[in-house]
């Protein structure tokens, strides 16, 4: 702009110092034109000057912002300087600006993520492999000669077995559910028969550890939509970790409430020693465990709760934890989740 103020100011000169060749003007005049348009281009220049700064200023956040986002650092501002076009393009810049670096984060978490996953995943399966591998190694050498620790053997590699199958299957399940690859088919189910199913499946782990299961729920419920089988894996999850974590001889309390929001809430509290607030938020993380060693042991994977999260999810049901550590009566922990009503039988109740 600068620039073509000065080219347009040189042309007027030069047009009055050709119309004073040809006689067209008196000097006094030329002189006196010259003068005011010289004033007239200072003033211009000026002007133009004062204007394009912020403009400058503008272009050079921008630039420089621009430089450090290819550089990977998403922490810096556009100041909104210059006219009001530019304000916006700064708006705008910014916002992109927050939803790369938000991109960028989500990015990194999967990444840590993932090397977590294939960490935890090997040493899921180290373990059962490793003692496949001894035992068959034993029962190859002849090592074992009497037949009741031949048995013990074998029903030790079939544990095993069963705990790597677990853990492939539930590993299968979940990366299903995190690529979509679940087709979303429900139908009406009656929930007392949903706590039958996922009681009956449970019995002998129930038995085994003499658990007493209390279930409190209204005489009539309204049917709720889900898909069944993936909904009893829901409850036998939760269950199944109920069971781990409670005392022999302990007991059980399965609650159904109606919510006013069109949905029913299963609570499954158990008599353990409770979770830890800080571990409270993150105990539907694949593979967390509160507990490693005692989890292990008892042949957690950590990936059920992820799994069971993922399910109600898909239900547009919420999942969660209330819980309180210690070893007292009042201890323990409640997992809950909501599962929606079908459409109309609420209304039909009432």
């Amino acid at each position: 702009m600068l620039i073509a103020s000065g080219v347009s100011t040189g042309i007027i000169l030069l047009t009055l110092l050709i119309c004073y060749h040809f006689m067209l003007l008196h000097w006094k005049d030329v002189v006196i034109l010259s003068t005011v348009t010289l004033g007239a281009a200072v003033v211009s220049m000026g002007i133009h000057y004062i204007m394009t700064r912020p403009l400058e200023k503008a272009i050079h956040a921008i630039t420089q912002e621009t430089t450090r986002i290819s550089e990977g650092h998403f922490e810096g501002v556009v100041p909104h300087i210059g006219p009001a076009e530019f304000q916006r393009l700064a708006e705008q810049f910014n916002r992109m600006s927050g939803k790369l670096k938000e991109s960028f984060g989500k990015l990194r978490t999967a990444e840590i993520s993932r090397k977590e996953l294939v960490a935890n995943v090997s040493h899921d399966l180290r373990t059962p492999m490793s003692s496949i591998k001894a035992f068959v190694e034993a029962l190859e050498d002849d090592v074992i000669q009497d037949k009741a620790t031949f048995e013990r053997y074998l029903r030790t590699i079939r544990l095993e077995t069963g705990r790597l199958d677990g853990l492939i299957q539930e590993l299968f399940k979940l990366s299903q559910l995190d690529a979509g690859g679940t087709d979303f088919v429900p139908e009406p189910y009656h929930i007392d028969q949903l706590l039958v199913d996922g009681l009956q499946s449970l019995a002998f782990q129930l038995e085994d550890k003499q658990l007493q299961v209390v279930v409190d729920m209204p005489d009539y419920l309204p049917p709720v939509t889900i898909m069944p089988q993936e909904m009893k894996r829901v409850l036998a999850n939760i269950l199944g970790n109920a069971i781990r974590h409670s005392p022999v001889g302990g007991s059980i309390t399965i609650k159904v409430e109606q919510l006013p929001t069109s949905y029913l809430k299963l609570l499954i509290q158990d008599q353990g020693e409770g979770i830890e607030e800080r571990d409270a938020d993150k105990i539907f993380d694949r593979f967390y465990r509160s507990d490693p060693s005692r989890t292990r042991a008892s042949g957690g994977a950590g990936l059920g709760l992820a799994i069971a999260k993922s399910i109600v999810q898909l239900h547009g049901g919420t999942i969660g934890v209330d819980s309180r550590v210690g070893k007292d009566e009042g201890s323990g922990s409640t997992f809950w989740f909501t599962i929606p009503i079908e459409k109309g039988a609420s209304a039909e109740m009432g």
